[in-house]
């Protein structure tokens, strides 16, 4: 996410969240409960904000009067853009129905370079461009954007996860840096975690834990996987029963753009990950 930071203090350098007056975001969602905590601790204005490359910024904006309100939307889109939420046979759907967002407008880009197969994927004979974000216009108004439409995967009993939702909620837990949500054509939903080991460890030390370990070591500890499904059963009492992490599995690397996991952008290489702990992955639902 990026920030876009105004403060009051004298000094940029010595400036730190007491001087922190208003917040702009765009890039990833902000978790709901971070713009609660902030804005009732330390008075900060947030504005969450959409766009993209193909279509430009500034599309949606959700301006800070509505950042309590209507937290988890990336708020009502600008007077230049048309906005459709559609089926999957590209038919209009109703108020707080859920579909693909498509949109049309004059700076949306002609297609892409060099590539009329790719650009036929996105925009479509009319002009509307599919952005493969899944979602839903509450009230008609204020987009709710759920997650990516190719990363939506349905459960062997028909039930859809957006994994996307979820990873954010775990990521909530001071205990955990990344996450990523499994479960396609199986019977239930899991999640492979990393952990932040420097918090992990400072934990470890008030708990009278000896941390000196590897870290292979550190996360086998039977304390250290007791938490962690705690904070685990905690999040699942927030999900649909669909939805909840039957099982998890720690992993002790980081995951970053330099190691792979992670695109430039910080978003999760799926297939990459899923690659990598193949045989985890197995051992969770064998």
């Amino acid at each position: 996410t990026m920030f876009q930071v105004m403060t009051q203090a004298p000094n940029y350098a010595e400036a730190d969240l007491s001087s922190l007056r208003f917040c702009t975001s765009g890039g990833a969602p902000l978790p709901v409960p971070l713009v609660e905590k902030y804005t009732a601790d330390h008075g900060i204005r947030f504005k969450q904000g959409f766009g993209m490359t193909e279509f430009g910024p500034g599309l949606f904006a959700l301006p800070p009067e509505d950042a309590i309100r209507k937290a988890g939307s990336i708020g009502r889109p600008n007077f230049f853009v048309d906005v459709r939420v559609v089926d999957e046979n590209d038919q209009p759907l109703g108020p707080n129905e859920i579909g693909e967002l498509v949109l049309k407008g004059p700076s949306s880009s002609s297609g892409y370079w060099n590539n009329p197969e790719a650009s036929a994927e996105v925009l479509d004979d009319e002009g509307w461009f599919h952005t493969g974000d899944v979602g839903h216009l509450e009230d008609g108004i204020f987009l709710m954007i759920t997650d990516r439409k190719k990363e939506i995967f349905k459960l062997s009993s028909g039930k859809f996860i957006a994994p996307q939702p979820i990873e954010n909620m775990v990521k909530e837990s001071a205990l955990i840096d990344q996450v990523m949500v499994v479960g396609e054509h199986q019977k239930f939903a899991s999640a492979l975690l990393v952990p932040d080991f420097k918090y992990l460890k400072e934990w470890c030390t008030e708990q009278k834990i000896p941390n000196g370990r590897e870290r292979e070591e550190l996360i086998a500890l039977p304390e250290v996987v007791t938490i962690f499904n705690n904070e685990i059963a905690k999040i699942n009492q927030r999900l649909n029963d669909w939805e909840r992490l039957k099982r998890v599995r720690i992993v002790p690397d980081d995951w970053s753009p330099a190691t792979g996991e992670l695109s430039a952008s910080l978003k999760l290489k799926r297939k990459v990950v899923v690659s990598r702990y193949e045989k985890l992955l197995e051992s969770i639902y064998n």
